[in-house]
């Protein structure tokens, strides 16, 4: 069923309901108020009737049925009976073919007066309790309420019909509007399927708009934003990274070549053996990186997730870094450690972020020239950072932004040894952790990289 349906159909049904509702109270109050009606006509008639009929006159007696029959309409299947009653007992003591139940006669007998209505003949009963000479009576008079009855049901034909009408517009005015509401779906829908992978610049009319629709569209334009992005990325990411293996396998294939080309000495073998391993060990490195570089594009399915202290692992980095540079110079400054270690401690797949840290550490003190490094520790608003500062050629303020790519490289480094799959690599660790990378950078004077990191209690794992 299309959501146009629905929106009708529940509409529908809502204000049938409410309309049932509310046409049950109006026949219900106007019933009550016929009843009241018909049962004080009916009280008078039995007050009128105890004052002449206990009267010793006949006269009177007489003068109350003549002006009974000229003056006061006889009632459909009017009936008047005088019952003797024992109100001590609460009991009739004569017999009597009204077949009132037995309640009747106590209320009457208690309360001075009683009303009773038998649905089946639809017969109107009122008793009134009179004392005369000693003795109580109680004057019943039954009648049936054709007039009131006839008002009843053409009230709820009334309202049958009205019901039936509101229904019917409800369902017209409902289609109505859930077509207004739904046709800025229905053209968005239209508009997204023009949009294929070869025209992602396409967006979507949002208007500036507040409301939903609006925001639907927002967020149609944001997604279609991150695609465009992503295949943009993923199309260089391919150019760059063939043209990044063509390098290494270019030398080697060509390193090859030339030794098979004749017959050479054992040393120049050797010599070619050792370009060749050279070649191969930069394309081995370049194989892990990217490998490192793809498995970030996962969720977290799979992850060891533990508790780790960032200064631990940070330490533990920088000491396994300097086994194998031993020429850096790193220094920590823990002048802003939080006093209470467990500040310190993040959820988080250990072996992702010392990669992280390791790639940061291997940037600053390569481009820095082995300058000194600080790496300053410390906690704030319910995070972790880490300030790794350097001394070293900076980025241009301009290529600043591109340096999350995979294979881009500063202008001012291309003289350095690197592929440019550490710092994407690392941004996609923090970016899985719920972290932020943030790097500021001036050229000839260093660059400044702040790792922040959620707290343990505050950690969630980004899931793609």
């Amino acid at each position: 069923m299309k959501v146009r349906d629905k929106i009708t159909q529940n509409f529908t049904i809502l204000t049938s309901l409410l309309l049932i509702s509310v046409f049950i109270l109006i026949y219900f109050f106007a019933q009550k108020y016929t009843h009241n009606e018909f049962y004080l006509r009916l009280s008078q008639r039995a007050t009128i009737a105890s004052q002449f009929l206990f009267e010793e006159d006949a006269l009177n007696a007489n003068i109350y049925n003549e002006i009974r029959l000229k003056h006061l309409q006889i009632l459909p299947e009017e009936e008047e009976k005088v019952l003797a009653v024992d109100v001590i007992n609460k009991v009739v003591l004569e017999e009597n073919d009204l077949n009132l139940p037995s309640t009747f006669y106590e209320v009457a007998i208690e309360r001075g007066f009683a009303r009773y209505h038998y649905h089946p003949n639809e017969v109107f009963y009122y008793g009134l309790l009179r004392k005369y000479k000693g003795n109580h009576y109680l004057i019943v008079l039954s009648a049936k309420d054709i007039y009131g009855e006839a008002k009843l049901t053409n009230l709820r034909k009334t309202l049958a019909i009205c019901f039936l009408i509101g229904i019917l517009l409800t369902y017209l005015f409902g289609r109505y509007y859930a077509s207004k509401v739904i046709n800025p779906i229905t053209e968005m829908i239209r508009e997204v399927n023009k949009i294929t992978a070869t025209n992602l610049h396409m967006r979507l009319e949002d208007n500036d708009n507040k409301d939903e629709m609006g925001q639907l569209a927002s967020t149609f334009n944001n997604m279609l934003d991150r695609l465009e992005t992503s295949f943009d990325l993923q199309s260089n990411f391919i150019s760059s990274a063939s043209h990044e293996f063509k390098n290494p396998l270019t030398a080697i294939l060509g390193e090859i070549e030339i030794t098979l080309n004749r017959e050479r000495s054992g040393e120049e073998y050797r010599n070619s053996l050792i370009k060749v391993e050279k070649e191969a060990i930069r394309l081995d490195i370049l194989v892990n990186g990217l490998l490192k570089l793809a498995q970030t594009e996962f969720d977290d399915k799979g992850l060891v997730i533990e508790e780790v202290r960032i200064d631990e692992l940070v330490i533990g980095v920088q000491r396994d870094f300097d086994n194998i540079h031993p020429e850096s110079k790193i220094i920590f400054d823990f002048s802003e450690l939080p006093s209470n270690p467990e500040d310190l401690v993040v959820q988080g797949n250990k072996s992702l972020l010392g990669v992280a840290f390791n790639n940061i550490l291997d940037n600053a003190a390569k481009f820095s020239m082995n300058k000194d490094v600080s790496v300053k520790i410390t906690a704030r608003d319910h995070n972790v950072v880490v300030i790794i500062t350097d001394q070293g050629v900076g980025i241009p303020p301009d290529e600043l932004k591109n340096i999350f790519e995979p294979f881009f490289r500063a202008s001012n480094v291309r003289g350095v040894k690197g592929f440019g799959v550490g710092l994407p690599l690392t941004y996609r660790i923090v970016k899985l952790h719920s972290g932020q990378l943030n790097i500021t950078s001036e050229v000839d004077f260093g660059t400044r990289v702040e790792v922040v990191l959620p707290h343990r209690d505050e950690h969630i794992i980004v899931r793609k």
